[in-house]
């Protein structure tokens, strides 16, 4: 019989219990040893548990228990997170987690002390939730070079655009929903603002590009500035406006990466996926595109992938699983002022016809588009291919003609 614990009783940690107790004899089957949950952390009281004979309040409890091999951190956040994994890892214990800010921000740190101490550390959990993307991309694409990641990576920003999209519902009031429905917190800055996402690409770009790529380094724009009129004109364009988070490798050795609302086109296999469902592209040179989907988060989907790096540890007790990446810095990411992509832009003006002969003179060739029931002073439109330094520069030069710049968005080659 192997023990474990698992630090945090909210909803994903609650979640693990239940699985674990609920399959104890088919995980026992797989993992080739009965798994018995001996310590559950947390510093709430939970009397009418089931489990309530499992509860400490004391972390040194399951540190200093050497019959304790693997332990589940479920708390998230970084502190005491990053304390509490590091010493267990240094303690020989391995661990898990669903943590995305600790495995985004400490990763290659504490892949190293796995590393030096023969132990896992794991995070199915941290990307996908339920969607099975850290083992994929690590060992069933191995013989593959990862030209290009690209995903719907978070479901509360996907549900609100959906929302937008097929109901024609403002960002405020798809958002009040979500917040209804629990697919969105009090404060959603996590999500709406592309920090949750980030977070997610940095752990898929370190992964796959075996350097740490930290996600302040990762240019980071969220949905709140999305406006209906950019849905419709998205749709008279050809496509739908999806958050984004993509990394592609270069042929310098770096990579570019980001977060932001794009146009898809229609045609698109990410185009479709809709509400609180993730889809993640994985485009292998020897593969081609592969897409992982699902619900990315929720209790039991992410309780799952946890469970499952619980049963990888207790069959690898006395060996490590290669997941490892080293550290790196900003020489990694290409500047992404220095990037390029076409661009859609929306604008208001006194003068239309003045303000498309600007356009001209200043974008070179541009497609304008129209949408039904457009303002007379509304214009929008899409650039050719220009690095976002040139975007910039040419977007004060027409502000300098008179023209409000409302909205401007990535037009993705997805």
């Amino acid at each position: 019989m192997v023990q474990v614990a698992v630090m945090g009783h909210g909803v994903v940690g609650s979640g693990v219990v239940e699985v674990l107790e609920n399959h104890r004899e088919s995980i026992a089957k797989r993992a080739k040893e009965e798994i018995n949950i001996k310590y559950i952390l947390d510093i709430r009281d939970f009397p009418d548990s089931p489990y309530a004979d499992k509860f400490t309040k004391s972390f040194d409890d399951i540190l200093n228990d050497e019959e304790v091999k693997v332990v589940a951190e479920v708390m998230g956040g970084v502190n005491p997170a990053y304390d509490f994994t590091k010493k267990l890892l240094l303690a020989g214990k391995s661990v898990v987690t669903s943590n995305k800010e600790l495995v985004a921000t400490k990763g290659a740190e504490l892949l190293q002390i796995a590393k030096d101490n023969n132990v896992n550390y794991l995070f199915e959990a941290s990307v996908g939730g339920g969607i099975p993307i850290i083992r994929p991309i690590s060992q069933c694409l191995a013989a593959n070079d990862v030209v290009e990641i690209a995903g719907i990576l978070n479901g509360t920003t996907n549900f609100i655009l959906t929302k937008m999209i097929k109901e024609n519902m403002s960002f405020e009031d798809a958002l009040k929903m979500a917040q209804q429905l629990g697919y969105a917190e009090r404060n959603p800055e996590a999500d709406v603002e592309g920090h949750d996402a980030c977070r997610k690409i940095a752990i898929l770009a370190s992964l796959t590009y075996g350097k740490h790529i930290y996600p302040e380094l990762v240019h980071t724009t969220g949905i709140s500035a999305i406006a209906l009129e950019d849905v419709a004109y998205a749709s008279a364009w050809g496509g739908v406006i999806k958050l984004i988070g993509q990394v592609k490798a270069l042929d310098d050795g770096t990579v570019d990466i980001c977060v932001e609302p794009m146009f898809i086109e229609r045609s698109s296999q990410l185009a479709g996926i809709d509400d609180v469902f993730n889809g993640i592209l994985v485009r292998g040179d020897a593969t081609g595109d592969v897409v992982f989907y699902g619900k990315g988060a929720g209790k039991l989907p992410t309780a799952s992938a946890v469970v499952a790096d619980i049963i990888d540890c207790v069959k690898h007790l006395k060996a490590r699983k290669y997941l490892y990446w080293a550290d790196g810095d900003a020489s990694l990411v290409k500047p992404y002022e220095e990037t390029s992509f076409a661009v859609y832009f929306r604008i208001e003006t006194n003068d239309k016809a003045a303000a498309e002969e600007n356009i001209s003179k200043i974008f070179g060739t541009v497609k304008f588009i129209a949408r039904s029931e457009a303002p007379e002073n509304e214009l929008a439109f899409v650039t050719d291919v220009m690095t976002v330094a040139d975007q910039l520069a040419k977007a004060e030069q027409l502000s300098k003609t008179g023209a409000v710049i409302k909205s401007k968005i990535r037009i993705s080659d997805l």
